[in-house]
């Protein structure tokens, strides 16, 4: 497990776009914090350092936004779980459709009854005075990933 600090919004969506680079179908980012914690804000960067050149909104409402190629590097389904209130709504979204073929960012994870062995647990939290700790537990998957050398110097 490591921990990184970030002292505000900025440097958590430039985070994501340093993490950008290193995902890969298939992978599986569970983001973890309360509201305004900065998942969105992670989610954002990710989706911009893969090449998305508009607006990120939250999928709050909607659930599942999904981004395809030629709008970004690969696909990425941006998921957020905090309207589920059953069980029975997760089987409805499909997730296990897009392992393999997309990169799934997932905020409030907890809402899932299981995580996939492979996921990278990514959790932010208040850290005072200022900013956030980024708290990240890797999976055997990403060893070779992590820690990102453009994540370490900063």
């Amino acid at each position: 497990m490591s921990a990184i600090h970030l002292p505000d919004a900025a440097a958590t969506e430039a985070f994501g776009r340093a993490l950008a680079p290193l995902l890969r179908p298939g992978d599986i980012i569970a983001l973890f914090g309360t509201l305004g914690a900065g998942k969105t804000s992670l989610c954002r960067g990710v989706l911009h350092g893969l090449g998305f050149a508009g607006d990120v909104p939250s999928p709050s409402f909607p659930i599942v936004i999904t981004y395809d190629p030629p709008e970004v590097r690969l696909p990425v389904w941006h998921v957020d779980l905090y309207r589920v209130e059953d069980p029975g709504e997760l089987e409805e979204l499909g997730l296990d459709d897009a392992l393999g073929a997309a990169a799934l960012l997932i905020e409030w994870p907890e809402r899932l009854p299981f995580l996939w062995p492979e996921t990278l647990r990514l959790s932010l939290e208040a850290d005072p005075p200022s900013g956030r700790r980024l708290t990240a537990t890797p999976p055997p998957a990403w060893e070779r990933r992590w820690p990102p050398p453009q994540l370490t110097t900063r």
